[in-house]
């Protein structure tokens, strides 16, 4: 009896909480309104894959096929050849992963003043640049008879090159120009890590006689792991798949061995070819795929670590 009363209590406590604090409650609804019309609402559309869609007949008048175009798709002549290149990309990323961490304890011990504060502004800025400009300045920058890699390699008695027209070159740009783009911004929720870690425990380390390289190792890397390998398991619903703009932006006739990837095939398939069901059925393999990376990498993460998505 006692503990019927006491659940009626914790239960009327509840409500008189979400009474009391009403206006944080409705602020919520707007994001998660949007998170429904734009994320949750669209997911009816995905029968498309499993349909010989014809938008005469609408969904539920088009043709029922199953798992045709997802065969299709598996079937196709390059499909190891666009797994490879959407995979390759992406492996080729984890490189640049320690960066951000490493820059973020670079931020946390430089003092407050002007320097620091230039430093983040500038590497910072380059993620509020756009997509289509920052490629933009990636051609410019490459290009064979002007860009400023090109006059370096002359002036070092090199020959000139078309950077963009080798295959190989690819991925090693797309990394390297996100690295450049995203690697201040990335830096941000590192520091706000550190920003919770206790100064008193650092100074019982000098005091201990720890030099500032045993701090990193054995006080600021600890206390990142959990952050560190969220991101990391956040990053594997990405493994296969990359950003279609960057790559359409740098894509080239001459490159396109190597820079098709899942996502700019679905675009030809879909929106040059018109093959909406087969495309659609491709997104759906490459949807499945990585949420099935991000359950298998957190039960390796739950398994070893004390960290993990859920």
């Amino acid at each position: 009896m006692l503990h019927r009363l006491d659940r009626r209590r914790g239960k009327g406590g509840r409500l008189r909480g979400a009474g009391r604090y009403w206006q944080l409650y409705l602020m919520a609804l707007v994001p998660m309104a949007a998170v429904f019309i734009f994320h949750y609402i669209p997911i009816y559309g995905i029968q498309v894959a499993f349909r010989k869609y014809n938008p005469r007949l609408g969904f539920w008048g088009s043709e029922w096929v199953g798992l045709k175009y997802i065969r299709q798709f598996v079937e196709y002549p390059k499909f190891w050849q666009i797994i490879w290149n959407t995979l390759r990309i992406n492996l080729l990323g984890l490189i640049k992963f320690p960066f951000p961490i490493i820059l973020a304890i670079m931020f946390n011990d430089l003092k407050d003043g002007w320097f620091k504060r230039t430093a983040q502004m500038i590497t910072y800025a380059p993620h509020f640049v756009s997509t289509v400009v920052l490629c933009s300045m990636v051609l410019l920058f490459l290009n064979r008879e002007t860009g400023v890699v090109n006059v370096i390699i002359s002036a070092f008695g090199g020959t000139p090159r078309n950077i963009m027209a080798d295959p190989k070159a690819f991925a090693p740009v797309f990394v390297i120009s996100s690295l450049w783009q995203n690697l201040g911004w990335d830096t941000i929720i590192y520091l706000a890590a550190l920003s919770s870690l206790s100064l008193e425990l650092i100074d019982a380390a000098k005091v201990d006689g720890a030099n500032h390289l045993q701090i990193i190792f054995n006080i600021y890397l600890p206390h990142l792991l959990p952050t560190t390998i969220v991101l990391f398991l956040l990053n594997m619903g990405h493994m296969i798949s990359v950003g279609f703009e960057k790559v359409f932006l740098l894509q080239n006739p001459l490159n396109l061995e190597t820079s098709t990837v899942l996502s700019t095939f679905v675009y030809q398939k879909g929106l040059i070819d018109g093959q909406i069901s087969f495309s659609t059925a491709v997104d759906v393999f490459s949807s499945a795929i990585s949420i099935l990376m991000v359950v298998f990498f957190n039960g390796l993460s739950r398994k070893f670590t004390e960290t993990s998505l859920w």
